[in-house]
């Protein structure tokens, strides 16, 4: 009815619709992601955790509230921004961050495309057919460093340029292993079309069995890319204050931190699609054999357990010193992606 009254073809009507499904799915799951932080952290520390926060002063809902009361003292906390800072710079600073992470859910398919009338719809923002594949994502994966920098150099506070300083040389370090992993699996498929990959998972396993060793390097790459524990140098709390976002408050902070939990949401999504299979159900073959919503739901419960075990390794390992850091980086990850590489082109043209 609302697009008919805007007048809107079938196309851009449902272009319209998975924006804004895609940006509603991804703030509506962050926040609780940071309820499941606390919890979690809570149950691997044997404590009890948020409990005191409740509705109406009475229903406390497993602490759930917390993550409602915590939005709401953000946004009414006051605004302060250093003398000496950019102000500009400073403004648009969370925003850099924030964006990045959120384009990078576009090209993940969450399920099944589907026929309509002869019209077929795809589960991702973008068109798979549109040429670009999962090396949007880690394409776009690669600008986070920007906001990252200019936090930190518009803070012009010294914890946050070496907070700034430190994300950038983890995230190049670590980019490479990442790339090199994914080229990997790219040889292995033929193409880099997100659905080529969950079909050819489909037909031939999953890569998480058929590619170890690029699982591994991706994975760990992965956390480096989110500056979560045991590679949070970016933000080391006993070293640095907080890092790059030392001197930011109220929802500015608050933006910063929704866009980490946004960050491991498509992380996971990443891994998902690339080496466990994707939206296709495990052990039963052809994904087009299940309804779109079972393909769906297949695909959230894998993405939730992926949230999950970003949650449950930051609370279990120790943060590594930095040259431990570079270490594992460059002389450990590195080399293993290259050896993935060379391996998997052997296996290809043997």
């Amino acid at each position: 009815m609302i697009f008919s009254i805007l007048s809107l073809t079938p196309e851009l009507s449902w272009m319209l619709i998975k924006v804004l499904v895609c940006i509603g799915f991804l703030m509506l799951l962050a926040p609780p992601l940071t309820w499941v932080e606390r919890r979690g952290s809570a149950m691997i520390q044997d404590r009890i955790g948020p409990n005191r926060a409740a509705l109406f002063g009475k229903i406390k809902i497993l602490g759930l509230a917390h993550v409602l009361a915590d939005g709401l003292k953000f946004f009414f906390k006051e605004d302060l921004i250093p003398k000496d800072a950019n102000r500009s710079l400073f403004w648009i600073a969370p925003a850099l961050a924030f964006i990045p992470a959120l384009l990078g859910f576009a090209v993940i398919p969450v399920g099944r495309s589907f026929q309509v009338e002869g019209v077929t719809y795809h589960l991702s923002l973008i068109d798979p057919n549109n040429g670009m594949g999962l090396l949007y994502p880690l394409a776009i994966g690669g600008l986070a460093v920007y906001g990252v920098l200019v936090a930190a150099w518009s803070s012009n506070n010294k914890w946050s340029i070496l907070g700034g300083m430190r994300a950038s040389a983890q995230m190049v370090s670590y980019e490479l292993g990442l790339g090199l992993s994914v080229l990997a699996l790219f040889v292995a498929v033929g193409g880099y079309d997100p659905h080529e990959v969950i079909l050819d998972q489909v037909e031939h396993g999953w890569f998480l069995w058929r590619q170890p060793i690029g699982f591994l390097v991706f994975f760990v790459c992965q956390f480096a890319e989110t500056n979560r524990l045991p590679f949070d140098f970016a933000e080391g709390e006993s070293e640095i204050v907080a890092g790059f976002h030392t001197e930011f408050g109220s929802m500015k902070f608050g933006l910063m931190g929704l866009t980490e939990y946004i960050h491991i949401i498509v992380a996971s999504a990443l891994i998902v699609t690339l080496y466990l299979g994707g939206w296709s159900i495990p052990f039963n073959g052809d994904g087009d054999r299940w309804p779109v919503l079972v393909t769906v739901a297949s695909f959230l419960v894998k993405l939730l357990f992926m949230c999950w075990v970003f949650v449950w390794v930051r609370w279990t390992l120790p943060r590594f010193r930095y040259d431990q850091l570079m270490y594992l980086g460059w002389r450990i990850m590195f080399p293993l992606s290259l050896l993935n590489l060379v391996l998997n082109a052997w296996w290809i043209t043997r």
